[in-house]
């Protein structure tokens, strides 16, 4: 590839990923996953329409395969283990038995309504026996549910992947080659157990590494923590044992530890795990060929009604019912069995083992994935009002990391006040920071305190400032006067001479420009919101990102 080819790559590849990003911010305004508008954008920019040919089954799985790694990854990172750790016995049985039960009806309907000889109707039972993690995550969590329902079919997400890729490939060697029934299960515990354990103890290494080791950089923390689910993912891969499975429990584990710059590693697993999606789903619209797809519009369509109101019914009924589950949570289990990028992925596997008519398999859940996730994902807040599994007046689960002053289009500073200097004994006052910007909160001695004009700072404490992105070069650079010079720093010297004693903020007010004066109102609430999120954080969830 010349240089001039690599820019037109590049170019092409960084539109497609604003196209994307575009794509996503209309799914949700629509109430849709955005999977399908990138798998819209996929089949666009296919042979059919735009002219792009890519017809590689064998990378389409292999990209496939490390972009639901990432994906599961960040699942576990930003699953709450006080939401699941009751929900593990129900959620691994959903995500064993009720797969093998979906497999059974789904195959069973195949093989007696489409005509299918039993390998591609076993295959195709299993293949869309998967629900999908980056389509469930995107659309529960933003459903005001019961946290033992939506914490369910999260968990069973994160875990079925593993039994429906060894089925998969099980299948793929042919129905005469096929070993006994306990046989396959033998093979499913090992690489469910052994999956397990290798994520577990890397994720438990991980966890005392990242805690007790200091990197020279806050941006490597994201890094590790990412890297860290890949490894998992790739160990258990190599010893044949799960590796979704074990990067799952990996970022689950990473992502309920106290580790230090949580807030950043997972705005990073978030951003990566998008990006992972974004890529998936758009190669996988380019891996369709468009003028074939009307042929599996029936089948897709019939196989897509047995799986939803037969075989996920039965198969959450048989799994949940023993746990005292009532129907309702039961029926909306069943509907919010998303499929996605899941079962495309594992439709490549029989292609790539030249399994006879597996393109026909996977045209079929191209289909039923579109036609299916367009009927359960907008319906699924209708489905849980009719149900009465929620309240209207519930609140939604939000995240509150930093979205107060991302609103407020403000920056969060914090500073430690170390040994020695010059700014112990300085009250608040006497920084003198520049207008509007606001001294929120001091960590002092485990403890934290809301801070009055007159509070003296000491050595060892942790202050958090609010200030905008026109003043933050100013306020730092005041505070490495203060640090320097003391109270008696001048106002504009970040060397921190002496100079004179400065006014009192609050006796004698400073003139405002009118920018300045506008943005008080933000700051003030960007102050309370700060001042909130803190009364709920341990001080060793301190974020120390410097400024």
């Amino acid at each position: 590839m010349s240089l001039h080819q690599l820019y037109a790559v590049l170019l092409a590849g960084g539109l497609v990923l604003l196209a994307s990003i575009a794509a996503a911010r209309t799914a949700t305004k629509l109430g849709l996953p955005g999977l399908l508008l990138f798998l819209a954008l996929g089949v666009l920019l296919g042979e059919d329409v735009l002219g792009i040919d890519f017809d590689d089954a064998q990378l389409a799985q292999l990209l496939g395969t490390t972009a639901l790694a990432i994906i599961l990854v960040e699942g576990g990172l930003s699953t709450r283990w006080s939401d699941i750790r009751r929900l593990m016995l129900p959620s691994a049985l959903l995500s064993v038995l009720g797969v093998a039960v979906s497999v059974a009806i789904t195959a069973s309907g195949a093989h007696l309504l489409l005509g299918l000889d039993w390998q591609l109707s076993l295959l195709l039972g299993a293949i869309v026996s998967s629900t999908d993690a980056a389509a469930v995550f995107s659309v529960l969590r933003a459903l005001p549910l019961p946290r033992r329902v939506a914490g369910l079919v999260e968990a069973e997400s994160g875990f079925n992947d593993a039994p429906t890729v060894i089925l998969v490939i099980v299948f793929s060697t042919g129905v005469t080659d096929l070993p006994d029934p306990l046989s396959i299960a033998g093979q499913i515990g090992f690489e469910l157990v052994a999956g397990a354990a290798i994520g577990l103890a890397i994720g438990w290494a991980g966890t005392a590494a990242l805690r007790f080791v200091a990197l020279p950089a806050s941006g490597l923390y994201p890094l590790a923590t990412v890297g860290l689910g890949v490894i998992a993912f790739a160990a258990a891969g190599a010893v044949h044992a799960s590796g979704f499975l074990a990067a799952y429990l990996t970022g689950l584990l990473l992502g309920n530890a106290v580790l230090p710059h949580r807030a950043a590693t997972r705005s990073f697993a978030e951003g990566i795990g998008w990006l992972a999606q974004i890529g998936l789903f758009v190669m996988l619209g380019l891996l369709v060929t468009p003028s074939e797809l009307p042929a599996a519009l029936l089948p897709a369509v019939i196989i897509g009604l047995v799986l939803l109101l037969v075989a996920r019914p039965v198969s959450v009924a048989a799994c949940l019912t023993p746990f005292r589950m009532g129907w309702r949570h039961q029926a909306f289990i069943a509907w919010a069995g998303l499929r996605g990028a899941v079962p495309i992925v594992l439709a490549t596997y029989p292609i790539v083992a030249a399994v006879p008519g597996s393109h026909q398999l996977l045209n079929i859940v191209f289909v039923l994935v579109v036609i299916f996730t367009l009927i359960q994902g907008p319906t699924l807040p209708l489905i849980a009002r009719l149900l009465r599994i929620t309240q209207p007046h519930q609140a939604r689960e939000v995240e509150i990391e930093a979205a107060p002053l991302n609103v407020l289009a403000a920056d969060l500073l914090t500073l430690t006040i170390p040994s020695g200097s010059r700014m112990n004994g300085v009250e608040i006052f006497e920084l003198r920071l520049p207008k509007p910007s606001i001294v929120t909160l001091i960590i002092r001695d485990g403890d934290t305190l809301v801070p009055e004009p007159d509070t003296p700072l000491r050595e060892g404490d942790e202050v958090l400032i609010v200030t905008t992105p026109a003043t933050r070069a100013e306020v730092e650079n005041r505070l490495r006067a203060v640090g320097r010079g003391g109270r008696l720093a001048q106002w504009h010297d970040g060397r921190g001479e002496a100079g004179p004693a400065p006014r009192r903020v609050g006796r004698e007010p400073l003139p405002l420009s009118d920018a300045s004066r506008a943005a008080v109102p933000a700051l003030v609430r960007a102050r309370e919101a700060v001042a909130s999120w803190w009364a709920g954080v341990t001080p060793k969830g301190l974020q120390r990102d410097e400024p």
